[in-house]
Protein backbone atom coordinates (compact mmCIF):
# COMPACT_ATOMS: atom_id res chain seq x y z
CA UNK A 1 0.00 0.00 0.00
CA UNK A 2 1.48 3.35 -1.03
CA UNK A 3 1.97 6.32 1.27
CA UNK A 4 1.07 9.84 0.21
CA UNK A 5 3.73 12.51 -0.19
CA UNK A 6 3.51 16.13 0.87
CA UNK A 7 5.21 18.46 -1.60
CA UNK A 8 6.36 22.02 -0.99
CA UNK A 9 5.48 23.93 -4.18
CA UNK A 10 8.07 26.62 -3.48
CA UNK A 11 10.91 24.08 -3.71
CA UNK A 12 9.36 21.06 -5.40
CA UNK A 13 10.69 18.80 -2.62
CA UNK A 14 8.55 16.09 -1.05
CA UNK A 15 8.36 14.39 2.33
CA UNK A 16 6.67 11.22 3.52
CA UNK A 17 3.40 11.81 5.34
CA UNK A 18 2.76 8.37 6.77
CA UNK A 19 -0.77 8.65 5.35
CA UNK A 20 -1.81 5.60 3.38
CA UNK A 21 -4.15 5.71 0.44
CA UNK A 22 -7.55 4.42 1.47
CA UNK A 23 -8.35 0.91 0.29
CA UNK A 24 -11.67 -0.26 -1.07
CA UNK A 25 -12.40 -1.80 2.34
CA UNK A 26 -11.55 1.52 4.02
CA UNK A 27 -14.02 3.38 1.81
CA UNK A 28 -16.75 0.79 2.33
CA UNK A 29 -16.33 0.89 6.11
CA UNK A 30 -16.29 4.70 6.16
CA UNK A 31 -19.44 4.98 4.06
CA UNK A 32 -21.18 2.37 6.21
CA UNK A 33 -20.35 4.34 9.38
CA UNK A 34 -21.78 7.47 7.72
CA UNK A 35 -25.01 5.59 6.96
CA UNK A 36 -25.32 4.48 10.60
CA UNK A 37 -24.52 8.01 11.78
CA UNK A 38 -27.24 9.44 9.55
CA UNK A 39 -29.88 7.34 11.24
CA UNK A 40 -28.95 8.99 14.55
CA UNK A 41 -28.39 12.50 13.20
CA UNK A 42 -31.92 12.56 11.77
CA UNK A 43 -33.23 12.49 15.33
CA UNK A 44 -31.14 15.44 16.57
CA UNK A 45 -32.82 18.83 16.70
CA UNK A 46 -31.69 21.98 14.94
CA UNK A 47 -30.25 23.60 18.07
CA UNK A 48 -27.95 20.61 18.61
CA UNK A 49 -26.83 20.71 14.98
CA UNK A 50 -26.07 24.43 15.13
CA UNK A 51 -24.01 23.90 18.27
CA UNK A 52 -22.05 21.16 16.47
CA UNK A 53 -21.12 23.54 13.66
CA UNK A 54 -19.99 26.18 16.14
CA UNK A 55 -17.95 23.62 18.05
CA UNK A 56 -16.18 22.64 14.82
CA UNK A 57 -15.35 26.27 14.11
CA UNK A 58 -13.98 26.69 17.63
CA UNK A 59 -11.77 23.60 17.28
CA UNK A 60 -10.32 24.83 14.00
CA UNK A 61 -9.57 28.17 15.63
CA UNK A 62 -7.84 26.43 18.51
CA UNK A 63 -5.56 24.60 16.06
CA UNK A 64 -5.03 27.63 13.78
CA UNK A 65 -1.24 27.91 14.07
CA UNK A 66 -0.54 24.29 13.15
CA UNK A 67 -3.14 24.18 10.38
CA UNK A 68 -1.95 27.40 8.72
CA UNK A 69 1.73 26.49 8.91
CA UNK A 70 1.07 23.06 7.43
CA UNK A 71 -1.16 24.45 4.68
CA UNK A 72 1.49 27.01 3.77
CA UNK A 73 4.13 24.30 3.40
CA UNK A 74 1.82 22.31 1.11
CA UNK A 75 0.38 25.14 -1.01
CA UNK A 76 2.81 28.06 -0.97
CA UNK A 77 -0.15 30.41 -0.57
CA UNK A 78 1.38 32.32 2.35
CA UNK A 79 0.30 32.53 5.96
CA UNK A 80 -1.53 35.85 5.52
CA UNK A 81 -3.78 34.40 2.82
CA UNK A 82 -4.25 31.14 4.71
CA UNK A 83 -5.11 32.85 7.99
CA UNK A 84 -7.76 34.77 6.10
CA UNK A 85 -9.01 31.56 4.53
CA UNK A 86 -9.26 29.82 7.89
CA UNK A 87 -11.19 32.79 9.26
CA UNK A 88 -13.56 32.46 6.30
CA UNK A 89 -13.88 28.72 6.92
CA UNK A 90 -14.84 29.23 10.54
CA UNK A 91 -17.18 32.08 9.58
CA UNK A 92 -19.11 29.89 7.14
CA UNK A 93 -19.49 27.12 9.72
CA UNK A 94 -20.98 29.67 12.12
CA UNK A 95 -23.13 31.20 9.36
CA UNK A 96 -24.65 27.79 8.69
CA UNK A 97 -25.32 27.44 12.40
CA UNK A 98 -27.35 30.66 12.11
CA UNK A 99 -29.10 29.32 9.01
CA UNK A 100 -30.12 26.17 10.90
CA UNK A 101 -31.43 28.12 13.89
CA UNK A 102 -33.37 30.60 11.73
CA UNK A 103 -35.08 27.73 9.93
CA UNK A 104 -36.49 29.27 6.76
CA UNK A 105 -34.33 26.89 4.71
CA UNK A 106 -36.79 24.11 5.63
CA UNK A 107 -39.55 25.70 3.50
CA UNK A 108 -42.05 24.47 6.09
CA UNK A 109 -45.59 24.54 4.70
CA UNK A 110 -48.94 23.55 6.19
CA UNK A 111 -52.21 23.21 4.28
CA UNK A 112 -54.99 22.21 6.63
CA UNK A 113 -57.79 19.98 5.44
CA UNK A 114 -60.76 21.88 4.06
CA UNK A 115 -62.85 22.83 1.10
CA UNK A 116 -61.28 24.51 -1.94
CA UNK A 117 -62.44 25.55 -5.40
CA UNK A 118 -61.17 22.14 -6.53
CA UNK A 119 -63.11 20.26 -3.89
CA UNK A 120 -62.14 18.78 -0.55
CA UNK A 121 -58.44 18.91 0.34
CA UNK A 122 -56.67 16.57 2.77
CA UNK A 123 -54.30 17.86 5.43
CA UNK A 124 -50.88 18.30 3.76
CA UNK A 125 -47.60 19.30 5.38
CA UNK A 126 -44.28 19.69 3.59
CA UNK A 127 -40.71 20.58 4.39
CA UNK A 128 -37.16 19.79 3.32
CA UNK A 129 -35.34 16.87 4.95
CA UNK A 130 -31.70 15.72 4.72
CA UNK A 131 -30.66 13.44 1.86
CA UNK A 132 -28.16 11.21 3.66
CA UNK A 133 -24.37 10.74 3.63
CA UNK A 134 -22.60 13.18 1.31
CA UNK A 135 -19.23 12.80 -0.44
CA UNK A 136 -17.20 16.01 -0.73
CA UNK A 137 -14.10 16.43 -2.89
CA UNK A 138 -11.49 18.84 -1.57
CA UNK A 139 -10.22 21.51 -3.97
CA UNK A 140 -6.54 22.15 -4.66
CA UNK A 141 -6.69 25.95 -4.61
CA UNK A 142 -8.52 26.44 -1.30
CA UNK A 143 -7.07 23.94 1.20
CA UNK A 144 -9.41 25.17 3.93
CA UNK A 145 -12.46 27.01 2.55
CA UNK A 146 -13.23 24.47 -0.20
CA UNK A 147 -11.66 21.34 1.23
CA UNK A 148 -12.13 19.18 4.34
CA UNK A 149 -13.79 21.86 6.53
CA UNK A 150 -15.05 23.88 3.55
CA UNK A 151 -18.38 25.16 2.31
CA UNK A 152 -19.71 21.85 0.99
CA UNK A 153 -18.91 20.15 4.29
CA UNK A 154 -20.52 22.95 6.30
CA UNK A 155 -23.66 22.98 4.16
CA UNK A 156 -24.09 19.21 4.27
CA UNK A 157 -23.60 19.01 8.04
CA UNK A 158 -26.01 21.89 8.49
CA UNK A 159 -28.59 20.00 6.46
CA UNK A 160 -28.18 17.02 8.80
CA UNK A 161 -26.01 14.87 6.51
CA UNK A 162 -22.82 13.04 7.52
CA UNK A 163 -19.85 13.90 5.30
CA UNK A 164 -17.05 11.80 3.84
CA UNK A 165 -14.35 14.02 2.33
CA UNK A 166 -11.97 12.82 -0.34
CA UNK A 167 -8.80 14.78 0.48
CA UNK A 168 -6.97 16.54 -2.33
CA UNK A 169 -3.58 15.02 -3.01
CA UNK A 170 -1.91 18.45 -3.02
CA UNK A 171 -2.39 18.93 0.72
CA UNK A 172 -2.76 15.58 2.55
CA UNK A 173 -1.29 16.75 5.87
CA UNK A 174 -3.55 19.80 5.94
CA UNK A 175 -6.53 17.56 5.21
CA UNK A 176 -5.52 15.19 7.98
CA UNK A 177 -5.19 18.02 10.51
CA UNK A 178 -8.52 19.57 9.58
CA UNK A 179 -10.26 16.19 9.58
CA UNK A 180 -8.89 15.46 13.04
CA UNK A 181 -10.12 18.83 14.32
CA UNK A 182 -13.63 18.27 12.98
CA UNK A 183 -13.77 14.71 14.30
CA UNK A 184 -12.60 15.85 17.74
CA UNK A 185 -15.26 18.54 17.88
CA UNK A 186 -17.93 16.09 16.73
CA UNK A 187 -16.93 13.52 19.35
CA UNK A 188 -16.81 16.09 22.15
CA UNK A 189 -20.26 17.32 21.13
CA UNK A 190 -21.71 13.81 21.25
CA UNK A 191 -22.07 13.25 17.52
CA UNK A 192 -22.09 9.63 16.37
CA UNK A 193 -18.94 8.12 14.88
CA UNK A 194 -19.01 8.60 11.12
CA UNK A 195 -20.47 12.12 11.21
CA UNK A 196 -17.30 13.38 9.50
CA UNK A 197 -14.47 11.36 7.95
CA UNK A 198 -11.65 11.72 5.40
CA UNK A 199 -10.45 9.25 2.76
CA UNK A 200 -7.35 9.52 0.57
CA UNK A 201 -6.45 8.64 -3.02
CA UNK A 202 -8.09 8.88 -6.43
CA UNK A 203 -9.25 5.27 -6.42
CA UNK A 204 -10.91 5.94 -3.08
CA UNK A 205 -12.71 8.91 -4.59
CA UNK A 206 -13.97 6.85 -7.51
CA UNK A 207 -15.26 4.13 -5.20
CA UNK A 208 -16.83 6.69 -2.90
CA UNK A 209 -19.09 8.27 -5.54
CA UNK A 210 -20.36 4.83 -6.55
CA UNK A 211 -20.95 3.59 -3.01
CA UNK A 212 -24.62 2.83 -2.37
CA UNK A 213 -24.57 4.61 1.01
CA UNK A 214 -23.57 7.95 -0.57
CA UNK A 215 -26.56 10.08 -1.56
CA UNK A 216 -24.95 13.22 -3.07
CA UNK A 217 -21.56 14.53 -4.17
CA UNK A 218 -20.05 18.00 -3.90
CA UNK A 219 -17.07 18.75 -6.14
CA UNK A 220 -14.92 21.80 -6.85
CA UNK A 221 -12.33 21.33 -9.56
CA UNK A 222 -11.65 20.99 -13.26
CA UNK A 223 -14.24 20.35 -15.94
CA UNK A 224 -12.43 17.13 -16.88
CA UNK A 225 -12.39 15.86 -13.32
CA UNK A 226 -16.04 16.73 -12.86
CA UNK A 227 -17.05 14.93 -16.04
CA UNK A 228 -15.14 11.83 -14.98
CA UNK A 229 -16.95 11.71 -11.63
CA UNK A 230 -20.29 12.40 -13.27
CA UNK A 231 -19.72 9.47 -15.62
CA UNK A 232 -19.08 7.21 -12.63
CA UNK A 233 -22.21 8.43 -10.87
CA UNK A 234 -24.31 7.83 -13.96
CA UNK A 235 -23.16 4.19 -13.95
CA UNK A 236 -24.79 3.67 -10.55
CA UNK A 237 -28.07 1.76 -10.47
CA UNK A 238 -29.38 4.78 -8.54
CA UNK A 239 -27.78 7.98 -9.95
CA UNK A 240 -27.43 10.63 -7.25
CA UNK A 241 -27.09 14.43 -7.35
CA UNK A 242 -23.65 15.65 -8.40
CA UNK A 243 -22.96 19.30 -7.62
CA UNK A 244 -19.90 20.26 -9.64
CA UNK A 245 -18.35 23.72 -9.60
CA UNK A 246 -16.16 23.31 -12.64
CA UNK A 247 -14.66 26.02 -14.86
CA UNK A 248 -15.05 29.36 -16.57
CA UNK A 249 -13.36 32.21 -18.41
CA UNK A 250 -15.20 34.92 -16.37
CA UNK A 251 -15.32 37.77 -18.92
CA UNK A 252 -14.63 41.33 -17.77
CA UNK A 253 -15.87 44.22 -19.93
CA UNK A 254 -14.60 47.79 -19.82
CA UNK A 255 -16.77 50.33 -21.62
CA UNK A 256 -15.27 53.35 -23.39
CA UNK A 257 -16.77 55.67 -20.78
CA UNK A 258 -15.27 53.68 -17.90
CA UNK A 259 -11.87 53.59 -19.59
CA UNK A 260 -11.94 57.36 -20.11
CA UNK A 261 -12.84 57.99 -16.47
CA UNK A 262 -10.54 55.64 -14.53
CA UNK A 263 -8.05 53.84 -16.77
CA UNK A 264 -5.28 53.59 -14.19
CA UNK A 265 -7.59 52.13 -11.54
CA UNK A 266 -9.05 49.54 -13.90
CA UNK A 267 -5.74 48.45 -15.38
CA UNK A 268 -4.00 47.99 -12.05
CA UNK A 269 -7.09 46.39 -10.53
CA UNK A 270 -7.31 43.86 -13.34
CA UNK A 271 -3.65 42.97 -12.84
CA UNK A 272 -4.24 42.38 -9.16
CA UNK A 273 -7.32 40.27 -9.84
CA UNK A 274 -5.93 37.87 -12.44
CA UNK A 275 -2.67 37.33 -10.51
CA UNK A 276 -4.35 36.97 -7.10
CA UNK A 277 -3.45 33.57 -5.70
CA UNK A 278 -1.29 33.06 -8.81
CA UNK A 279 -4.43 33.08 -10.94
CA UNK A 280 -5.68 29.90 -9.29
CA UNK A 281 -9.20 31.12 -8.59
CA UNK A 282 -12.27 29.69 -10.32
CA UNK A 283 -13.46 33.31 -10.58
CA UNK A 284 -10.27 34.68 -12.16
CA UNK A 285 -11.09 37.04 -15.07
CA UNK A 286 -9.55 35.22 -18.04
CA UNK A 287 -10.87 37.52 -20.78
CA UNK A 288 -10.87 41.31 -20.54
CA UNK A 289 -12.72 43.29 -23.23
CA UNK A 290 -11.11 46.72 -23.67
CA UNK A 291 -12.17 49.38 -26.21
CA UNK A 292 -9.91 50.66 -28.98
CA UNK A 293 -9.91 54.21 -27.63
CA UNK A 294 -7.40 56.49 -25.95
CA UNK A 295 -8.90 55.44 -22.63
CA UNK A 296 -8.54 51.79 -23.61
CA UNK A 297 -4.87 52.33 -24.42
CA UNK A 298 -4.43 53.90 -20.99
CA UNK A 299 -6.05 50.84 -19.38
CA UNK A 300 -3.59 48.60 -21.20
CA UNK A 301 -0.64 50.77 -20.22
CA UNK A 302 -1.63 50.52 -16.55
CA UNK A 303 -2.18 46.77 -16.86
CA UNK A 304 1.20 46.20 -18.53
CA UNK A 305 3.02 48.32 -15.98
CA UNK A 306 1.43 46.49 -13.08
CA UNK A 307 2.08 43.01 -14.48
CA UNK A 308 5.70 43.74 -15.33
CA UNK A 309 6.13 44.55 -11.65
CA UNK A 310 4.74 41.19 -10.52
CA UNK A 311 7.38 38.64 -9.62
CA UNK A 312 7.32 34.96 -10.45
CA UNK A 313 4.39 33.15 -8.87
CA UNK A 314 4.20 29.70 -7.34
CA UNK A 315 1.51 27.26 -8.46
CA UNK A 316 0.00 24.60 -6.26
CA UNK A 317 1.44 21.47 -7.81
CA UNK A 318 3.40 20.15 -10.76
CA UNK A 319 0.28 19.23 -12.70
CA UNK A 320 -1.12 22.76 -12.52
CA UNK A 321 2.31 24.17 -13.42
CA UNK A 322 2.67 21.93 -16.45
CA UNK A 323 -0.89 22.52 -17.64
CA UNK A 324 -0.51 26.27 -17.22
CA UNK A 325 2.76 26.37 -19.16
CA UNK A 326 1.30 24.30 -21.99
CA UNK A 327 -1.93 26.28 -22.07
CA UNK A 328 -0.21 29.66 -22.01
CA UNK A 329 2.20 28.65 -24.77
CA UNK A 330 -0.67 27.31 -26.88
CA UNK A 331 -2.65 30.52 -26.55
CA UNK A 332 0.35 32.73 -27.29
CA UNK A 333 1.05 30.79 -30.50
CA UNK A 334 -2.48 31.08 -31.92
CA UNK A 335 -3.00 33.26 -35.03
CA UNK A 336 -3.87 36.83 -34.14
CA UNK A 337 -2.61 36.55 -30.55
CA UNK A 338 0.29 38.66 -29.35
CA UNK A 339 1.98 39.06 -25.98
CA UNK A 340 1.53 42.40 -24.21
CA UNK A 341 3.39 41.77 -20.96
CA UNK A 342 5.11 39.15 -18.86
CA UNK A 343 5.99 39.18 -15.18
CA UNK A 344 8.93 37.74 -13.34
CA UNK A 345 9.94 34.10 -13.04
CA UNK A 346 10.27 31.90 -9.97
CA UNK A 347 13.71 30.41 -9.45
CA UNK A 348 12.57 27.09 -8.01
CA UNK A 349 9.58 24.88 -7.35
CA UNK A 350 6.37 25.09 -9.35
CA UNK A 351 6.92 28.60 -10.68
CA UNK A 352 4.84 30.45 -13.28
CA UNK A 353 5.38 33.69 -15.18
CA UNK A 354 2.33 36.01 -15.32
CA UNK A 355 1.26 36.83 -18.88
CA UNK A 356 -0.99 39.28 -20.69
CA UNK A 357 -2.00 38.32 -24.23
CA UNK A 358 -4.17 40.25 -26.67
CA UNK A 359 -6.36 39.62 -29.70
CA UNK A 360 -8.94 41.52 -31.75
CA UNK A 361 -12.58 40.80 -30.93
CA UNK A 362 -13.33 39.70 -34.49
CA UNK A 363 -10.83 36.86 -34.15
CA UNK A 364 -12.05 35.55 -30.81
CA UNK A 365 -13.20 31.93 -31.02
CA UNK A 366 -13.42 28.75 -28.94
CA UNK A 367 -9.71 28.04 -29.29
CA UNK A 368 -8.93 31.23 -27.36
CA UNK A 369 -11.90 31.57 -25.01
CA UNK A 370 -10.83 28.68 -22.77
CA UNK A 371 -9.88 28.66 -19.12
CA UNK A 372 -6.13 28.74 -18.49
CA UNK A 373 -5.77 28.05 -14.78
CA UNK A 374 -3.00 30.32 -13.57
CA UNK A 375 -1.80 33.94 -13.90
CA UNK A 376 -2.85 34.73 -17.48
CA UNK A 377 -5.40 37.09 -19.02
CA UNK A 378 -6.33 37.61 -22.67
CA UNK A 379 -7.24 41.21 -23.54
CA UNK A 380 -9.82 41.36 -26.33
CA UNK A 381 -9.82 44.68 -28.21
CA UNK A 382 -13.19 45.82 -29.58
CA UNK A 383 -14.22 48.78 -31.70
CA UNK A 384 -17.91 49.30 -30.99
CA UNK A 385 -20.88 47.75 -29.21
CA UNK A 386 -21.78 45.50 -32.13
CA UNK A 387 -18.32 43.95 -32.18
CA UNK A 388 -18.40 43.56 -28.41
CA UNK A 389 -21.84 41.93 -28.34
CA UNK A 390 -20.93 39.59 -31.20
CA UNK A 391 -17.85 38.44 -29.29
CA UNK A 392 -19.77 37.95 -26.03
CA UNK A 393 -22.37 35.84 -27.86
CA UNK A 394 -19.63 33.34 -28.74
CA UNK A 395 -18.60 32.68 -25.13
CA UNK A 396 -19.48 29.66 -23.01
CA UNK A 397 -21.09 30.54 -19.66
CA UNK A 398 -18.93 31.21 -16.60
CA UNK A 399 -19.38 31.64 -12.89
CA UNK A 400 -19.10 35.42 -13.19
CA UNK A 401 -19.12 38.34 -15.56
CA UNK A 402 -17.80 41.80 -14.69
CA UNK A 403 -18.74 45.18 -16.12
CA UNK A 404 -16.93 48.49 -15.65
CA UNK A 405 -19.28 51.34 -16.59
CA UNK A 406 -19.01 55.08 -16.79
CA UNK A 407 -20.59 57.06 -13.98
CA UNK A 408 -23.77 57.92 -15.90
CA UNK A 409 -24.25 55.10 -18.42
CA UNK A 410 -25.80 52.21 -16.48
CA UNK A 411 -29.40 52.91 -17.48
CA UNK A 412 -28.56 52.89 -21.17
CA UNK A 413 -26.68 49.57 -21.32
CA UNK A 414 -29.59 47.11 -21.16
CA UNK A 415 -28.44 45.05 -24.16
CA UNK A 416 -24.94 44.66 -22.77
CA UNK A 417 -26.27 43.74 -19.32
CA UNK A 418 -28.58 41.12 -20.81
CA UNK A 419 -25.71 39.65 -22.84
CA UNK A 420 -23.52 39.28 -19.74
CA UNK A 421 -26.36 37.89 -17.64
CA UNK A 422 -26.83 35.04 -20.12
CA UNK A 423 -23.23 33.87 -19.75
CA UNK A 424 -22.82 34.09 -15.97
CA UNK A 425 -24.22 33.33 -12.54
CA UNK A 426 -23.08 36.56 -10.89
CA UNK A 427 -22.65 40.00 -12.47
CA UNK A 428 -20.05 42.24 -10.82
CA UNK A 429 -20.20 46.00 -11.36
CA UNK A 430 -17.09 48.21 -11.23
CA UNK A 431 -15.09 45.65 -9.29
CA UNK A 432 -13.41 42.28 -9.72
CA UNK A 433 -14.87 38.78 -9.37
CA UNK A 434 -12.07 37.13 -7.40
CA UNK A 435 -13.77 37.71 -4.05
CA UNK A 436 -16.76 35.49 -3.18
CA UNK A 437 -18.46 36.70 -0.01
CA UNK A 438 -20.07 34.09 2.22
CA UNK A 439 -23.55 35.49 2.81
CA UNK A 440 -27.28 34.91 2.53
CA UNK A 441 -27.51 36.59 -0.89
CA UNK A 442 -24.46 35.04 -2.55
CA UNK A 443 -24.73 32.89 -5.67
CA UNK A 444 -21.64 30.98 -6.77
CA UNK A 445 -22.63 29.00 -9.82
CA UNK A 446 -23.69 29.43 -13.41
CA UNK A 447 -24.90 27.68 -16.54
CA UNK A 448 -22.98 24.69 -17.90
CA UNK A 449 -20.01 24.26 -18.12
CA UNK A 450 -19.32 26.50 -15.12
CA UNK A 451 -21.53 24.22 -13.03
CA UNK A 452 -23.99 21.44 -13.70
CA UNK A 453 -26.64 22.61 -11.23
CA UNK A 454 -28.85 25.61 -10.57
CA UNK A 455 -27.77 25.81 -6.93
CA UNK A 456 -25.02 27.92 -5.40
CA UNK A 457 -21.99 26.31 -3.78
CA UNK A 458 -21.31 29.34 -1.53
CA UNK A 459 -23.62 31.09 0.88
CA UNK A 460 -26.65 30.22 2.96
CA UNK A 461 -28.78 28.73 0.19
CA UNK A 462 -26.10 26.18 -0.75
CA UNK A 463 -27.69 24.03 1.98
CA UNK A 464 -30.51 23.34 -0.49
CA UNK A 465 -28.30 20.89 -2.40
CA UNK A 466 -28.33 18.36 0.42
CA UNK A 467 -32.04 18.39 1.19
CA UNK A 468 -35.08 16.85 -0.45
CA UNK A 469 -38.76 17.79 -0.18
CA UNK A 470 -41.09 15.50 1.72
CA UNK A 471 -44.85 15.71 2.35
CA UNK A 472 -47.06 14.17 5.04
CA UNK A 473 -50.77 13.68 4.23
CA UNK A 474 -53.31 13.20 6.97
CA UNK A 475 -50.54 12.57 9.49
CA UNK A 476 -51.15 12.41 13.25
CA UNK A 477 -49.49 15.26 15.10
CA UNK A 478 -47.25 12.86 16.99
CA UNK A 479 -45.44 11.67 13.86
CA UNK A 480 -44.84 15.11 12.37
CA UNK A 481 -41.56 17.01 12.71
CA UNK A 482 -41.80 19.72 15.36
CA UNK A 483 -41.65 22.39 12.65
CA UNK A 484 -44.89 21.11 11.05
CA UNK A 485 -47.08 20.57 14.11
CA UNK A 486 -50.00 22.84 14.94
CA UNK A 487 -49.35 25.65 17.37
CA UNK A 488 -46.42 28.01 17.80
CA UNK A 489 -43.15 27.00 16.10
CA UNK A 490 -39.71 28.57 15.92
CA UNK A 491 -39.39 28.74 12.11
CA UNK A 492 -41.04 30.79 9.37
CA UNK A 493 -43.65 28.78 7.49
CA UNK A 494 -46.57 29.15 5.12
CA UNK A 495 -49.88 28.10 6.68
CA UNK A 496 -52.91 27.80 4.39
CA UNK A 497 -51.14 30.01 1.89
CA UNK A 498 -50.18 32.76 4.36
CA UNK A 499 -46.55 33.34 5.31
CA UNK A 500 -46.20 33.40 9.08
CA UNK A 501 -43.22 34.22 11.28
CA UNK A 502 -42.39 32.78 14.71
CA UNK A 503 -44.57 34.40 17.36
CA UNK A 504 -47.25 35.48 14.85
CA UNK A 505 -49.27 32.29 14.56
Amino acid sequence: MSHLLSTNPRTGTSIETGIQQSTADDVDATAARARVAFAELEGRDRAWRAALLRAMADELEARRAEIVATADSETGLGETRLNGELTRTCFQLRLFADVVVEGSYLEATVDHAGDTAMGSRPDLRRMLIPLGPVAVFGASNFPLAFSVPGGDTAAALAAGCPVVVKAHESHPLTSQLCGAALEAAASEHGAPAGTIAVVYGREAGARLVQHPDITAVGFTGSLGGGKALLDLINQRPDPIPFYGELSGINPLVVTAAAAAERAQEIGSGLAGSFTLGAGQFCTKPGLAFVPRTDGGEAVLAALVSAVEGVGGQVLLNSGIRDNFAAGADRLAALPGVSTLAVGGTADAGFGAQPRVLTIDAAELDDSIAQECFGPLVVVVRYGDDKELLDALSRLEPSLTATLHLGAEEAAGRTELLDSLRKVSGRLVFDGYPTGVAVSWAQHHGGPWPSTNAIHTSVGATSIRRFLRPYAWQGAPQAVLPAELRDGPVDVPRRVDGVLTLPGNE
